[in-house]
């Protein structure tokens, strides 16, 4: 069920007026009721995968009660270990399982061997990658006593199957996510307000700005050998846009969703185009994965402590890592890879700390320093995005060639202006609210009351009248 669709706006408030008019003074069934309207949401997809996410939440329950339940050393590995094995193992078996096949039998191949080993017809499920991620959150900080163990069985499921962000995040943690199902929760107007704002902004981000890029990303990628190194690379910046307005504008609605049922979840995209370098913007960009790397992976291998040699291998596992957390494609890789790299001189220079406050903070317009930052930084991310984007590495290879080409100094073939347009609209908001996670809560600015609604009636007909052709959102894939 995708939250641009029609089934979603009969869905959701079905769910709301039950769950606050009819069950509001009782904490189980609400969270009974939740559970249930999760199971339908993400079994309008495909019921078969509902049995998956149960017995993924079952296998973490179960073993979250047995670490609760022991001290000792030795069990307790055991059982992280279970866990880690079963959530690790269907991930890889869903997502990994073919990638692995063909690349056995690429190398082989190499070798002067036709023996080729038979793929399977594997559908991936949507949003194991993240509920995945987020069922290992729970095990892992119980195991390390950073959380008890869960009691109730309904809260717990729930938490792993919460509509809003069940199959394209933010990754929750159990510690920040979880308690709310325990508490009770009481109607709060301003808050759901909020999170109205964040789904309306949410939507002009996917509809307006992402659906619109992805004509014309979708026609620039798939005929690159057509398009002069002006056109693919204007393709490439519009895909930096498709990408952004798609996946931000999802989290906000994930997020602003939430809130309209009483549940604050982590923000996910803090402005990253506005970044000044490149560690700027992996702290600003699908921040839950980023920081689940840092505290999973990046910190228990040593993360910053030791030697240079320790802290650049673990920044190059982490991005490698996140790179193939997206995708069962050496594209995938290669961007993490690469993102690596340009982090690189930040960490060899101990620069990568130096850009965390707000860029020109309490000023109009950055300074001439800022801009060019920011440019750069921008178009670093841009020529990474190429490998994320490209159908494999030869198609890769074949863009950035047409890029550093002298075609990428002549008139493009493809221009268009209504999609920059609004790209350069779009822009200038955020720029305006680069201080606000809540890019439409204009309290501060004091606007009166009818010219904020008309601010939000312009954006509700630009949503109808100037939306791009329907895509399904990009992380649904992931």
């Amino acid at each position: 069920m995708l939250f641009n669709s029609f089934e979603f706006t009969v869905f959701i408030p079905i769910v709301f007026i039950v769950y606050w008019f009819l069950l509001n003074k009782k904490l189980k069934l609400q969270n009974a009721f939740l559970l249930a309207s999760s199971y339908v949401f993400y079994g309008w997809w495909d019921w078969r995968f509902l049995g998956l996410i149960i017995f993924s939440s079952f296998v973490d329950y179960t073993i979250g009660f047995y670490l609760g339940k022991t001290n000792k050393v030795p069990l307790r590995k055991r059982l992280l270990a279970i866990s880690l094995i079963l959530n690790i193992g269907l991930l890889g078996f869903f997502k990994y399982f073919n990638f692995f096949i063909e690349s056995f039998n690429d190398t082989i191949r190499f070798f002067g061997n036709n023996f080729d080993l038979a793929t399977l017809n594997i559908i991936l499920p949507v949003g194991i990658s993240f509920y995945t991620f987020q069922t290992l959150s729970y095990t892992i900080d119980v195991y390390n006593r950073k959380l008890e163990p869960a009691k109730d069985a309904i809260s717990f499921f729930t938490y792993v199957s919460f509509f809003p962000q069940l199959v394209a995040g933010p990754i929750e943690r159990a510690t920040n996510l979880l308690p709310q199902f325990y508490k009770k929760r009481t109607f709060d107007y301003d808050f759901a307000v909020s999170g109205l704002k964040l789904i309306l902004w949410g939507l002009f981000k996917k509809v307006v700005i992402a659906d619109n890029a992805a004509t014309f990303v979708n026609i620039i990628f798939s005929n690159t050998e057509n398009y002069s190194g002006s056109t693919i690379f204007l393709g490439v910046i519009l895909f930096s846009f498709q990408i952004y307005g798609d996946f931000s504008g999802y989290s906000d609605i994930a997020i602003g969703t939430s809130r309209l049922f009483g549940f604050k979840l982590m923000r996910n995209f803090a402005f990253p185009y506005f970044s000044r370098d490149i560690a700027e913007f992996w702290r600003r960009w699908h921040i839950s994965l980023s920081t689940w790397f840092r505290d999973y992976v990046y910190i228990p291998l040593g993360g910053s402590r030791g030697g240079l040699w320790q802290k650049v291998r673990n920044t190059f596992v982490i991005f490698v890592l996140s790179g193939f957390w997206h995708g069962a494609n050496w594209t995938f890789m290669s961007w993490g890879f690469l993102n690596a790299l340009f982090f690189l001189p930040l960490l060899v220079l101990k620069k990568n700390r130096i850009n965390t406050d707000l860029v020109a903070e309490d000023k109009f317009l950055p300074n001439l320093r800022e801009v060019f930052q920011m440019l750069v930084t921008f178009v670093m991310v841009n020529l990474a995005w190429i490998f994320f984007r490209a159908d494999s590495m030869s198609h890769a290879a074949q863009i950035y060639f047409k890029i550093i080409s002298p075609s990428l100094f002549a008139m493009p073939e493809l221009m268009p202006l209504k999609v920059i347009i609004l790209i350069i609209i779009f822009v200038i908001i955020e720029w305006l609210r680069r201080d606000r996670e809540v890019v439409l809560d204009f309290s501060d600015w004091r606007i009166p009351r009818p010219l904020r609604f008309l601010i939000y009636y312009l954006i509700i007909s630009s949503i109808f009248l100037l939306g791009g052709q329907q895509q399904e959102f990009i992380y649904f894939q992931f």
